[in-house]
């Protein structure tokens, strides 16, 4: 047998089996810790060599619009779905969602953090694996923060951070005192201010499922955001999200920037100008008893419309696996790894001395409290959202009126005023309210 034989042999070889490879599609978010899995994904295609992978990455307002008509349509074009903590229990009752039963003898189910996996859970069964988990809270520059005379205390109050904001403020030098989300989504800025206003001792519905956004507590969380962010924020703030943000802080322009405990190695990594000047704190109180904090995970789910379960179940135990906490370790350094999703990552000695937040992040995810997230009692499960299958509709076209309150294009009682119609109406039609 000539050379030239056994050449054309094994390529027809390789041909056929490339032929009978299965292509499974991920829809995913463009953050750095998915941009980073997808780079590292060879692991698993040389271990899955009959699996070939196809992604989508969206920016996450349209990937959560595009993966939730998808999944209600019946469409299949998706055979992983990034999603979060909101979506699954809902989703996992209308059984649009297949439950995680095969991720392998290694897998170790139990070491997910039980509130993350609580999250993710629908009667008793996993319906989606955690890629990273998070909470909210402090970064801020120690440098501009002594500057300013002052010291952060690891448990802040709203009314330090609008102080420390007005004097970190340097418009000469292009230093905002303070940068938050003002992106309209129901993920973007209404996860930010809802978790703030649980702080002010405000509530999306009281315990009869009424509005309350005509009541006191919403008025002085909304107020104090719009005047805080007119006086030391960034221009143009209403069109920043996480990802704006983040490069904002990373180039020196924010003092402080309270956002997902997820950002902290970005923050402190090689892309940061800051690196080594950045202090973490708890996200801020008013002394109610509740922290501006949340609870969330991106999460890699398994659409029940998918001819490719098995296939994809493989992906997603790859994902969200030890082993891939390790691959990232080894690659990118442990301070790298995707936090907040396994106990075992945060008792690791190696984790702890890289990552100087790790110890905040995971108090920060544990202060969270899903099923009682307000001061005052709610009806409603969910720390920065609310576990109603309305909420994302709603949630976006209030996340729109508080949007346009902070760019000036409304008043803060016209923004309210429009979002207590709104929230209203959705609880009419959907029969919560008469």
């Amino acid at each position: 047998m000539t050379i030239r034989t056994l050449i054309l042999g094994a390529t027809a070889s390789l041909l056929a089996f490339a032929a009978h490879a299965e292509t499974i599609t991920i829809a995913t978010v463009n953050n750095g810790d998915m941009i980073r899995m997808q780079k590292l994904t060879d692991d698993f295609t040389q271990k899955n060599p009959d699996i070939q992978l196809n992604w989508v990455t969206l920016e996450e307002n349209v990937l959560r619009e595009r993966v939730t008509t998808d999944i209600a349509t019946k469409g299949g074009q998706y055979d992983v779905m990034t999603i979060g903590t909101y979506e699954v229990p809902i989703w996992a009752k209308q059984n649009w969602l297949l439950p995680l039963e095969n991720l392998g003898a290694d897998y170790d189910a139990d070491d997910i953090i039980p509130a993350i996996r609580n999250g993710l859970s629908a009667d008793g069964k996993l319906y989606a694996a955690p890629f990273y988990g998070e909470s909210s809270f402090v970064m801020y520059r120690k440098d501009l923060m002594e500057k300013a005379g002052l010291q952060m205390p690891d448990a802040p109050t709203w009314d330090f951070i609008r102080q420390a904001a007005d004097k970190m403020t340097d418009r000469a030098a292009g230093v905002n005192g303070v940068c938050l989300r003002g992106k309209a989504g129901w993920g973007e800025n209404m996860a930010f201010l809802t978790a703030m206003s649980n702080s002010f001792g405000a509530r999306w519905f009281d315990e009869e499922w009424k509005p309350q956004f005509d009541q006191p507590e919403w008025k002085n969380t909304l107020q104090f955001y719009v005047d805080l962010m007119k006086a030391d924020g960034p221009d143009g703030a209403s069109s920043n999200g996480f990802n704006e943000n983040l490069a904002l802080f990373q180039q020196g322009k924010c003092g402080m920037w309270i956002d997902a405990t997820v950002a902290a190695s970005f923050v402190t990594g090689a892309d940061s100008t800051v690196a080594d000047k950045v202090g973490f704190a708890l996200a801020p109180d008013t002394g109610l008893g509740k922290r501006g904090n949340w609870l969330w995970a991106w999460s890699l789910a398994i659409p029940a419309g998918t001819q490719k379960a098995a296939a994809a179940e493989k992906f997603v135990s790859w994902a969200t696996s030890k082993d891939y906490l390790k691959l990232v370790a080894d690659k990118e350094g442990w301070a790298n790894v995707p936090p907040g999703t396994r106990t075992s990552l945060y008792e690791n000695p190696e984790y702890q001395k890289a990552a100087p937040f790790a110890k905040m992040t995971l108090d920060s995810i544990n202060a969270a409290d899903p099923t009682h997230p307000t001061v005052k009692p709610v009806p409603y499960t969910g720390v920065q959202f609310v576990a109603i299958p309305e909420f994302q509709g709603l949630g976006t076209t209030v996340g729109q009126l508080f949007s346009a309150a902070l760019a000036g294009q409304m008043s803060v009682d016209e923004a309210l005023k429009q979002a207590q119609d709104a929230a209203t109406a959705t609880m009419q039609e959907g029969g919560y309210i008469q």
